[in-house]
């Protein structure tokens, strides 16, 4: 247990981004949940939709650097090519 003040004090501000960036991460996966639900219900529109959300979701959490840039590209990426290859 922190004794200074000061760590007093972070130990509650890392609760706070903790839980900031739970609620990134979490919607994130929920988005990209989304969009594989569509395709494999093969809903063309639905997906496209999901996709939007997904991207978005996802360029937000790297942005907040939650995950790896890479993890942004390969994701985005592999999201894309599923709903593109859609019939």
């Amino acid at each position: 247990m922190a004794n200074m003040k000061n760590a007093k004090k972070k130990i509650k501000t890392i609760a706070k981004e903790k839980e900031l960036n739970n609620v990134y991460r979490t919607s994130m996966r929920t988005a990209m949940k989304n969009v594989e639900k569509a395709v494999t219900g093969k809903d063309k529109d639905g997906a496209a939709e999901a996709l939007g959300t997904a991207i978005k979701r996802i360029d937000k959490a790297g942005a907040k650097g939650i995950v790896h840039s890479n993890y942004v590209a390969r994701n985005k990426s592999r999201l894309t090519k599923k709903v593109n290859e859609m019939e």
